[in-house]
């Protein structure tokens, strides 16, 4: 996008992942980016051996195999987020998570019809400066760092259903957060 600036993406962490949203059949994207031009260029689905860091945070063990789903968001025309999520792949079998179209609602609104709806959510959020990979998939212009947020859904009585590690341009979003006493 020579020449005009991305409006920034406002991303209200804690109301998109309310059910309101993805129950209804929205997506979480939908509640940062209404009535914008926004697609999923690039998705790949594949099962693979969990990393050790991912089985940890799912409470699997190395060897167990997740279910892996890669996708590159464009709005506007410009790559803003690369996300990747590990879901446990016997949780997901046969479901349409294991598809590149997850149906209405998205990942959220599948784990609740396999009665593993997401109740809870933990994300950490770093800074750092793209790998070569990273800024040349988000069109980064040199030294435009990235945002890291690894976000952890658990299901009722503490099960984690799903680890998601995205990688924002930073220059595309504002990030808020909005707390009651």
């Amino acid at each position: 996008m020579t020449g005009q600036s991305l409006q920034p993406i406002r991303r209200r962490s804690i109301q998109r992942l309310t059910e309101g949203t993805w129950a209804t059949g929205r997506s979480i994207w939908s509640a940062d980016t209404e009535g914008r031009d926004v697609t999923v260029d690039r998705i790949e689905v594949t099962e693979q051996p969990a990393p050790a860091h991912v089985a940890a945070a799912l409470g699997l063990v190395p060897e167990d195999a997740v279910c892996v789903r890669s996708r590159r968001f464009v709005l506007d025309g410009r790559p803003v987020l690369l996300s990747t999520s590990y879901l446990p792949a016997g949780l997901v079998a046969g479901s349409l998570i294991r598809q590149k179209d997850t149906g209405p609602g998205g990942i959220y609104a599948r784990l609740a019809e396999l009665g593993a709806e997401p109740v809870r959510f933990r994300e950490e959020i770093r800074c750092r400066m793209p790998s070569g990979d990273e800024a040349s998939r988000l069109g980064l212009t040199p030294g435009t760092p990235v945002i890291l947020i690894c976000r952890t859904a658990f299901a009722a009585g503490g099960r984690a259903v799903e680890l998601n590690e995205m990688t924002l341009d930073s220059a595309s979003y504002v990030l808020e957060y909005e707390f009651d006493n």
